[in-house]
């Protein structure tokens, strides 16, 4: 019983940790180091994450400023970047990348908040999915004999628990992020 409660847990944990990384990318106007975490450069012939390679800082709302450790890495984490497509041109000086975050228009703030609605609506179906799974598990479990028939219903009711809270917390991260990318 117990292990099926903490299986659904996990896997609702993993989804929800996975929506969080997925609206970091959501470029909401403001300078955010997150925006290049799916970044990787080739760097000496293998594909190598932005953040191993140097030093991204935030010096103004809306510059992002990246110093490569090593000063020739940076044509290649130029093109990256550009690859990346991330809409932001980077402009260097020899010694370190800048990328001015250009202001967000009123209708691409609403696109970007319809984006962020449908990534939770697509984490809620995931999670109701996994709370299907757990309740055809916990079922199975009582026509083998494995629970009774009271223990199953408190089971199911703890699940729905578990489900509720958990498309709640989906609801306020994306509640959180809307408000980010509607800020001017």
């Amino acid at each position: 019983m117990k292990n099926v409660q903490e299986m659904f847990e996990d896997k609702t944990k993993k989804s929800i940790s996975i929506l969080k990384e997925s609206l970091n990318t959501v470029r909401a106007g403001r300078a955010n180091p997150a925006l290049l975490d799916k970044v990787t450069v080739d760097y000496y012939g293998s594909p190598t994450p932005l953040k191993n390679l140097s030093n991204i800082s935030v010096p103004d709302p809306r510059t992002l400023m990246i110093t490569p450790f090593d000063p020739k890495s940076i044509p290649g984490i130029e093109k990256a970047i550009n690859i990346a497509n991330l809409g932001i041109n980077p402009s260097n000086d020899g010694k370190v990348i800048r990328l001015v975050i250009p202001q967000v228009t009123e209708e691409r703030r609403k696109e970007l908040v319809k984006i962020v609605k449908k990534m939770g609506e697509d984490d809620k179906v995931a999670i109701r999915n996994e709370r299907r799974e757990a309740n055809e598990e916990l079922k199975k479990m009582e026509k083998n004999g494995e629970l009774t028939e009271d223990d199953l219903k408190s089971e199911l009711d703890a699940i729905q628990k578990q489900t509720d809270r958990h498309i709640k917390e989906i609801d306020d991260i994306c509640a959180a992020k809307e408000r980010e990318i509607l800020e001017v």
